[in-house]
């Protein structure tokens, strides 16, 4: 089994026992670590674990053709995985494989006006009733705010908005834009707290698109909280302040440019705007090919640095606050993961079983990525004059004092 000598290089950490198709066992062992055994059904993965290793694990998965055993779970499994095959993908033969899927990559991370919109369709454009499954009651399909071990899914997104608004300070009479708005949730939030505030929201999901604006019309705000079907890129207005949480992850790194140089053309010369999204600890680099195909077309994950780079190339702005927040979404993936398995049998009525375990492979695998430090989140803060937000936090804490919420109540098993 070709899959054999790759596992025997790169295993350094943890214990691997994997049964293949005809039945003999390997043993793989590095370093103390956690032990999984996994078996497998499908011949073909004998190579393809050797040459292409995170798509054929993923695949594998959701085909069928690797199943687990002895009692080993799916996270248990990925995270020997996650702990040993950046290291695979770095020597010999691996690191020439993986060159050629970086190169293929970059053409994918090309999304111009109509591209995009494909491209956010194939996730955000899924089942309606699937995202009400596992996701908070507001739908807040990004990384929660975790005070505390007690604060639940709930308490965690509302502190979110919370958090993204101290830092946007907006006002009464203020015109705020939510770039990537989603199913209106922050937009709304904002709105209920600011009277006359003014909220446009664009998306390219017509899903959200739909949902957000009919949460509109029945919170009777319709008239100052409108959400739009389109490309930020095609906005021409002006706002006080302009918030996009979760939608750079979209914009690819041939974009980041054009990104922050539109968002400094719609911002007053008193604005403040906030930048929310994923990012990667070290080098950016295409992601996980099995997850680009599957969960994310096109989507990149960037790096910080990447950020601040452009910001200071392409515009005119100032950087007046950075925060990293590191294992908050593997807290709140965490609590979608556990939600999808109670509704599993739902999930499967919806799709089929396929489906189920390729949402399985893509809540683990992500909740793993930042349990392990791969992955992070970072907020931006960004101005047009550099006396538009105090010289402290302490206005963050100010407000976050009157508005934050705890809860007593947490889910970590599945058997709560």
């Amino acid at each position: 089994m070709l899959a054999a000598l790759g596992f025997r290089q790169f295993i350094r950490e943890g214990h691997l026992t994997v049964i293949d198709a005809d039945g003999r066992r390997h043993e793989f062992e590095g370093s103390p670590g956690p032990h999984a055994t996994v078996r497998l059904t499908d011949r073909a993965l004998h190579h393809r674990l050797f040459f292409s290793p995170q798509m054929a694990i993923g695949e594998g998965y959701m085909n069928g053709g690797l199943v687990m055993e002895d009692g080993t779970d799916l996270y248990t499994f990925l995270e020997v995985c996650m702990l040993n095959l950046n290291r695979a993908e770095t020597e010999s033969i691996q690191g020439l494989l993986r060159w050629f899927r970086n190169a293929r990559a970059a053409f994918r991370h090309w999304n111009p006006i109509g591209v995009a919109q494909r491209k956010v369709s194939h996730h955000y454009d899924l089942r309606d009733e699937l995202f009400d499954l596992f996701l908070d009651s507001d739908r807040q399909y990004s990384c929660g705010y975790f005070l505390d071990p007690s604060d639940d899914l709930e308490t965690a997104q509302y502190n979110k908005k919370v958090h993204l608004a101290a830092k946007l300070r907006a006002k009464p009479g203020h015109k705020v834009l939510d770039i990537g708005s989603g199913w209106g949730g922050l937009g709304l939030f904002l709105a209920d707290r600011h009277a006359k505030l003014q909220v446009d929201g664009v998306t390219l999901s017509r899903e959200q698109h739909r949902v957000s604006n009919a949460r509109a019309e029945a919170a009777g705000i319709a008239d100052r909280v409108k959400f739009h079907l389109k490309d930020y890129r095609t906005v021409e207005d002006s706002y006080d302040r302009i918030v996009s949480v979760g939608m750079l992850e979209h914009v690819g790194p041939w974009h980041y440019g054009e990104f922050y140089s539109k968002v400094a053309r719609l911002l007053k010369p008193d604005g403040v705007a906030l930048i929310h999204a994923i990012g990667v600890f070290r080098t950016a680099q295409p992601q996980n090919p099995w997850m680009e195909k599957y969960i994310f077309p096109g989507a990149y994950t960037p790096s910080l640095s990447q950020q601040t780079d452009a910001i200071e190339r392409h515009t005119d702005l100032y950087v007046t606050d950075i925060e990293i927040l590191r294992t908050h979404y593997a807290e709140t993936l965490l609590t979608w993961r556990l939600n999808c398995e109670r509704r599993r049998d739902e999930i499967v009525a919806m799709y089929d079983e396929r489906f189920y375990r390729m949402w399985q492979f893509y809540l683990t695998s992500c909740e793993l990525a930042f349990r392990q430090g791969y992955v992070m989140v970072f907020q931006i803060q960004l101005a047009k004059s550099i006396a538009a937000v105090p010289e402290t936090r302490d206005y963050i804490n100010a407000y976050e004092s009157q508005h934050l919420k705890r809860s007593a109540r947490r889910l970590r098993h599945a058997g709560d």
